[in-house]
């Protein structure tokens, strides 16, 4: 169980690093190496994710939320950009949002019943 929430978190960190570095890239090209290798470490870490069992629309909506939200976070602490009160409850509609999947996910999950 661990197993898939470390690779979820490889998934977000590396999806980041991949983003961030696609801002820097846009003054430096040689980032885009970076880029594409961490595009592909959080896709290929997804498919792991998926491989351990965990939901589709869970995995995907998690990677989604707090990727997006920490990406927010980095580009205004390297780049200076600006959170502006619409992005904080952009960020808090999206996580809250997540939130509500995975629930609904795992009530959705049929309960197992002992061997009797």
């Amino acid at each position: 169980m661990l197993t898939k929430w470390l690779f979820l978190g490889l998934a977000i960190g590396s999806g980041v690093t991949g983003s961030i570095s696609l801002k820097a890239a846009l003054d430096h090209p040689a980032w885009y190496l970076l880029v594409v290798a961490c595009y592909a470490c959080a896709f290929s870490s997804l498919v792991r994710v998926l491989r351990h069992g965990m939901p589709l629309g869970v995995a995907y909506g998690i990677w989604g939320a707090v990727g997006v939200t920490l990406t927010a976070v980095f580009a205004v602490l390297f780049f200076g950009e600006r959170l502006t009160p619409a992005v904080l409850a952009g960020m808090i509609l999206v996580i809250g949002g997540v939130l509500c999947v995975e629930f609904g996910a795992h009530r959705a999950t049929p309960q197992q019943k002992g061997n009797s």
